[in-house]
């Protein structure tokens, strides 16, 4: 059987500027069917903003998708900022999009970062979602960033990337790379932010296919600022969770919603373990685990499980 592709390119049918705080202006909009079924594409980063290549994953006769750049991110605004910026705010907004858009139960589809705000808006809002897509699961937990970020997990595979990583941080700062990285991150310094921000999210981009791709890493370019601000500045601080086994102590509040988790074998920047450990917390849940892929949305393998999941899930 041929594997499933994205659909065809899309344009919105609707799109605005949501003020949230009166420092944040939210991008939005939406694609499809309005009479479709709801479902909102929660991107990942946090940090990474939506592309038109994200709208393709869903029947847009089926669906009425929506999709909204977090707080920082894309095209909200202000860029790249990090003020009145926490896990808790993006929920909050989350359910002021639902609200003005009038829809009572909606889908959550996340991927990566995507993962972790979705479970952590079930954690508060069950009620009002009807199914999941999760991909690429982060928890959040301590061992989930330091896993990926400093020395002792994937520095073993891409010894040379991680390399790349850490030549802007003197060696007498790498006892603790996430503090020394949010150092210069915050810097009034332009220059410093920058070459931190590309060194951060180049090495993100390194890890994230199981084939190397250059396309992936130029987009990592071009979006390195807010990518590497904001993941940072939530990664600093535990993503604002009040233990750091936060997100599987909350599966008894969601665990009645039918889910689909989906994540590569080979995963480097999210271990398949997450989705596993979430799985076993939530066996209800149903996990497909691609065997030839890594992290990446858009890895052939992974598409095709995303949309089978979303075609299985239009009628639901």
């Amino acid at each position: 059987m041929a594997a499933a592709s994205l659909f065809e390119e899309i344009e919105p049918f609707n799109h605005f500027r949501l003020p949230v705080s009166d420092l944040h202006e939210l991008y939005v909009e939406e694609v499809g069917n309005p009479q479709g079924k709801p479902v909102l594409f929660v991107h990942g980063g946090p940090g990474g903003g939506i592309s038109e290549k994200h709208r393709r994953y869903f029947d847009p006769d089926a669906y009425r998708v929506i999709l909204f750049d977090q707080r920082g991110a894309g095209k909200s605004t202000p860029y790249a900022s990090l003020e009145e910026n926490s896990t808790w705010d993006l929920v909050s907004d989350m359910e002021r999009i639902r609200e003005h858009l009038g829809i009572q139960k909606w889908m959550l589809f996340g991927g990566s970062w995507g993962s972790t705000l979705s479970l952590a808006y079930a954690s508060k809002h069950a009620d009002r979602i009807s199914d999941m897509i999760l991909r690429g699961i982060f928890l959040c937990r301590k061992e989930d960033v330091l896993w990926f970020y400093t020395p002792g997990g994937v520095d073993r595979i891409l010894p040379e990337e991680f390399e790349k990583y850490c030549s802007v941080i003197p060696e007498e700062e790498r006892q603790d790379l996430i503090a020394a990285f949010y150092r210069r991150l915050q810097s009034e310094d332009p220059t410093v932010q920058m070459e931190a921000a590309r060194a951060w999210s180049l090495w993100e981009g390194s890890a994230l296919r199981l084939l190397p791709d250059p396309e992936t890493m130029e987009e990592f370019g071009e979006i390195a600022l807010a990518l590497a601000r904001i993941e940072n500045h939530y990664f600093y601080h535990n993503c604002f969770f009040d233990s750091d086994n936060y997100l599987l102590e909350q599966v008894s509040k969601f665990r009645h919603i039918p889910a689909t988790i989906i994540h590569g074998r080979y995963d480097l920047v999210c271990p398949v373990k997450n989705a596993f450990d979430l799985h076993r917390a939530w066996p209800e849940s149903e996990l497909e685990i691609v065997p030839d892929a890594g992290h990446a949305g858009s890895e052939t393998g992974i598409i095709d499980a995303l949309v089978r999941a979303t075609e299985k899930r239009k009628q639901l």
